[in-house]
């Protein structure tokens, strides 16, 4: 299924000035801590803030969400910023870049009702927050499965779990093909979206019962041992 992007690309233009007080900010970041990498604010926009922005009307209205491996703050930045209903859980392990991103929330204005920034793993952070999320994301470039095992223990029956992929993803998402319901998954949805000449994509699952209490292992075991093997 081919996304339609004109209603998250409205939104962004709608919120363009506060969206581009964040870029600024991030880029100055970048040369403090490498939270994202570019220091460019163009290339910032162009290669990360669109990308993010692609998913704003995949989020639930007036929902919980969690960007899981936050970063920069991307995406959950842009999403807070462009979807005000929504209120943002941005996780990271990372002491330094939970700092950063904590000082851009407070000079973006965020009220803490909206955006909270957590420096955990989330495998830990999932055991005391056990499934009481409508959406859990992550841009990470570990493997659709793995991300599966992660984001599934946080996000509540009837949510959704959004991983960002490339054109990898059909490949990436064979190994559990038809074994997803062993996460409380349903099968995955993909949803392709071009941005200039890249071609990306959202994969998407609907949490269909409570995941196993098993799930998440302890730190590193889902990469180490995919749970679908």
């Amino acid at each position: 299924m081919e996304l339609d992007l004109t209603e998250p690309l409205n939104l962004l233009r709608r919120h363009e000035g506060e969206v581009r007080h964040f870029v600024a900010l991030l880029a100055t970041a970048n040369t403090r801590a490498r939270l994202t990498g570019p220091t460019d604010e163009l290339v910032l926009w162009e290669d990360h803030v669109v990308d993010c922005a692609a998913a704003l009307a995949l989020l639930p209205q007036g929902g919980q969400v969690i960007d899981v491996g936050t970063g920069g703050g991307l995406p959950g930045l842009v999403w807070a910023l462009c979807r005000p209903d929504v209120a943002v859980t941005l996780l990271d392990s990372v002491e330094r870049k939970c700092a950063l991103v904590g000082e851009m929330v407070q000079v973006l204005g965020l009220p803490p009702e909206r955006v909270q920034v957590v420096c955990e793993r989330s495998e830990t952070f999932a055991a005391r927050n056990r499934e009481v999320f409508d959406l859990a994301s992550a841009r990470a470039v570990c493997e659709a499965g793995v991300l599966a095992e992660v984001l599934s223990p946080l996000v509540r029956p009837g949510g959704h779990l959004l991983a960002f992929k490339g054109p990898r993803a059909e490949e990436e998402l064979e190994g559990g093909r038809e074994k997803w319901d062993r996460l409380g998954l349903g099968e995955p949805e993909r949803l392709g979206y071009d941005l200039g000449d890249k071609v990306r994509c959202f994969v998407r699952w609907e949490k269909i019962a409570p995941c196993p209490s098993k799930y998440p292992r302890r730190p590193g075991m889902a990469e180490k041992r995919p749970w679908y093997r």
